[in-house]
Formats: structure tokens, C-alpha cells, sequence
């Protein structure tokens, strides 16, 4: 079979994916290219732990199922090198703290804390950029955000963040709206003993590409329109892959709307599905005596097509509104099922409280048949994540996650995950 940046025929059953509160998007707008030139240092030192009890066979921060690792990362961007060509780099190294945890191998998927990132060091990032006019255009490994790119994008839940080889194209001459076009290829991963194993130098299936034109709109107050289409050729061996995907955001005061959805088109070879998703999220934000509070509900519908509703860039995360930290675990939510998720978060003791609660309402064989309790049919999780700013260079991050797959036999699984980052 023919391997491509969209990973596989089948939806990856991966197992701790992760995940933390969702990163603010960029706005896609095309730089301006600036007068001044010179080169800007950056860089961060993170310290990383999680722990799972593997569903009752393990325990809390024993060394067979525990992760620790510390990464430094050092990159230096300048915008204007000459003739409004810029330019950036980036180096990322991790390793596993084996002074607080002895053995990091463990006795299963979880052992070594899965998508922390296994020890390694390489070129994370290696770009130019050009600027004229209304026209931005970036070449090189790079992070893609998922505001323009919904199925190949970057993930923050990692030690350090997930890279691609691209080229990225964005224009604004049309009032009100950002065009972007992308040739994307070779995503690393840094999650862990999976397939590439997290190295920074090894990347996925190199030499594929898939194409990608993205549209966005705001000409009308509060209401941002973004649609996306891919094209993976020959994905299937000799099918070529489609990706149409729609999302609608609106908000008025302190309320917001969201819409999306669309469809994975294979061809259907024999074995093979088309995949049609949508999901529906509503919330509101306000303060109440001087804290900040905020609530939503969101829900998604995937059918029983083969490819899932995922980030294919890594075979992790996924565009749905449902997605929580641990949910994709199995695809619970994002292969045929249906899948509902409650969010509340509050501003307290210098930080900010997110407290999340999703079950499948109905989840099926793959082949449209609700399975019956005991089966895995109503799996559900509750996150608990705290987040604080110490200052204008640290951050910490703790979550606990409580999962249960509603599985004869099987325990509730218990999950933690602690992590300190250090700007300079």
C-alpha cells in the first residue's frame, strides 16, 4: 500500500494521544514585512511527567508506567534577512529523566508515557519567508495551525510541538478573506515508541504530498466561514484521496455558535468507506463578580467510513468540537459514534480551571450496529486541567483524566499529566 502524509486506510487506534486546553488560533493574516532586521532569539526548557494505572494492571508514578523527560529547545527567526526574505530555525532536544522513574520501557502501550516523546534531538524547524503586497509565502519545516489546515496541523500537548515539511501561500487581496494554498508532506511526530518513535529525525512516510486549498471569510460581523479541501493522490494504492471540510463559527456578545463538517472521499475500493462527519458546539462566557466563567456543549456524528475524522498529519488529535484528552483513544469519539461533551472553566487562584465531561451516546461496530452495554458502548471521561502563568515566562499545566470504556471486566483508568515550561 502505498504510504502518504494522510496515514492509513484504517482510523489509528493509537493509545494515549493526550491532550491539553486548546491553544488560541493565529489569525491567518499575510505579514507584513517589516523595516527592521536583525535576528530574535527564543527558546524554553520543559519538564514533563505523566502517569497512567493502565486501567487497574498498573499504578499511579510506578516506573513501568510513568514518563518523565526534560527538553530544552532553541530557535532564532528573522524577518528580513534581505529584500523581505526572511527566515527561521529551530532545535529540539529531549530526554528521558530516568534519575525520577527507573524503568521508562514499561509493560505496554502506556509504558513509556506514549506521547511524550521518546529521547532525541534534531531540526524541528527551517523556513523562509517572502512578503509582498497582500501575499505571504513560507517554505520549509514548519508548524501549520489548525485554522488553515483542519486535517494536517499542529499539535501542543507534546514536549514540544509537532513540525512538516511545507509550503504554505497566503493572500488577502480579496476584502474580508485569506486564501491559502499548501503542498504539505513529512510530519514528525514526538509522541513516543510509536512508529517512528518520536524522533525529531524521523519523519512520516517521506516523499508523499498532499495538497491543500483553505478559505476563510468574515464579511459579515461575528461570523467567520472557513472551508477546506485536500487532495492526497493515490492514497489507496491506486485511489486518490478527497478531504472537504466546512466549519462556521459565529459569535454575538458573550455567545458563541459553531458548525461543521464534510467528508473523506476514497473512491471505495473494496473494504473501503467514504467517512461523513458534522458536529455542533455552543457556549457563552461572562463574569460573575469580577471572575471570569465560562460553559459550552458541543456534539459530533461519524459515520462507519474507514478513515476517521482525525488529525492525519499525526494520527492524534481530530477538528471535532468533541475532542477531550483522551478520547481518541480507540476513536471513541471520532469513528462511528456519536459523541456529546460538556466544558465549564473558571479564572481561580491565579489560574484558570477546565473541567470536561464526554460520553458516547451511541457507539457502533463499523458496521452501523450500536454495541450493546458492556461492549465499549458508552465510554465516557471527565478532564480535570489547571493551568497559571508565573510571571512573563513560566507556565505550568497539571491534568487528571478519569476514563472508563464501559468494558466487561476492565477497571477505570486513571491518568495524570504535570508539566513546566520556561520561556527565555
Amino acid at each position: 500500500m502505498k504510504k502518504t502524509l494522510l496515514l492509513s486506510v484504517v482510523a489509528s487506534t493509537m493509545i494515549m494521544a493526550g491532550g491539553d486546553i486548546a491553544p488560541v488560533e493565529p489569525v491567518v493574516e499575510a505579514p507584513v514585512v517589516e523595516e527592521t532586521s536583525g535576528w530574535d532569539a527564543t527558546g524554553q526548557l520543559v519538564g514533563y511527567v505523566q502517569t497512567v494505572d493502565e486501567f487497574g494492571t498498573g499504578e499511579l508514578f510506578g516506573d513501568g508506567s510513568t514518563y518523565s523527560a526534560l527538553g530544552v529547545q532553541m530557535g532564532a527567526i528573522n524577518k528580513d534577512i534581505f529584500a523581505g526574505i526572511g527566515a527561521g530555525f529551530e532545535v529540539s532536544a529531549i530526554m528521558q529523566d530516568d534519575i525520577l522513574f527507573d524503568d521508562q520501557t514499561g509493560t505496554g502501550f502506556y509504558g513509556t508515557g506514549g506521547n511524550a516523546g521518546t529521547q532525541s534531538a534534531g531540526l524541528t524547524q527551517a523556513y523562509l519567508t517572502y512578503g509582498i503586497a497582500n501575499t505571504s509565502l513560507k517554505v520549509g519545516r514548519q508548524t501549520l495551525p489548525m485554522a488553515l489546515s483542519p486535517f494536517a496541523y499542529t499539535e501542543g500537548w507534546q514536549v514540544f510541538k509537532n513540525t512538516f515539511d511545507a509550503a504554505l501561500v497566503v493572500n488577502t487581496d480579496v476584502p474580508d478573506t485569506t486564501l491559502v494554498g499548501a503542498v504539505v508532506t513529512n510530519s514528525n511526530r514526538s509522541v513516543g515508541p510509536y512508529l517512528n518513535s518520536g524522533s525529531f529525525t524521523q519523519i512520516n512516510n517521506p516523499g508523499d504530498v498532499v495538497y491543500m486549498l483553505t478559505a476563510q471569510n468574515k464579511s459579515v460581523e461575528g461570523l467567520t466561514l472557513t472551508g477546506t479541501y485536500y487532495f492526497a493522490p493515490e492514497m489507496l494504492v491506486t485511489e486518490d484521496v478527497s478531504v472537504l471540510w466546512g466549519d462556521a463559527k459565529f459569535g454575538i456578545s458573550n455567545y458563541s455558535i459553531a458548525l461543521q463538517g464534510g467528508t473523506i472521499l476514497t473512491g471505495e475500493p473494496a473494504g473501503v468507506k467514504d467517512t461523513t462527519a458534522f458536529g455542533a458546539k455552543v457556549g457563552t462566557h461572562f463574569d460573575f463578580s469580577g471572575t471570569g466563567i465560562g460553559a459550552s456543549v458541543a456534539y459530533s456524528s461519524v459515520d462507519e467510513g474507514t478513515v476517521g475524522i482525525t488529525n492525519l498529519g499525526t494520527g492524534i488529535k481530530s477538528p471535532l468540537y468533541t475532542q477531550m484528552v483522551l478520547n481518541n483513544v480507540g476513536q471513541l469519539h471520532a469513528s462511528d459514534s456519536d459523541y456529546l461533551k460538556v466544558s465549564a472553566d473558571v479564572a481561580a487562584f491565579g489560574g484558570k480551571f477546565v473541567v470536561n465531561y464526554g460520553m458516547a451516546i451511541e457507539k457502533r461496530d463499523g458496521n452501523g450496529v450500536a454495541l450493546a452495554d458492556g461492549a465499549g458502548a458508552s465510554p465516557y471521561e471527565v478532564d480535570v486541567m489547571y493551568s497559571q502563568a508565573l510571571g512573563d515566562n513560566t507556565k505550568l499545566f497539571a491534568a487528571y483524566v478519569l476514563t472508563d470504556a464501559d468494558v466487561d471486566g476492565q477497571d477505570s483508568n486513571n491518568f495524570v499529566r504535570v508539566w513546566a515550561r520556561y520561556s527565555f
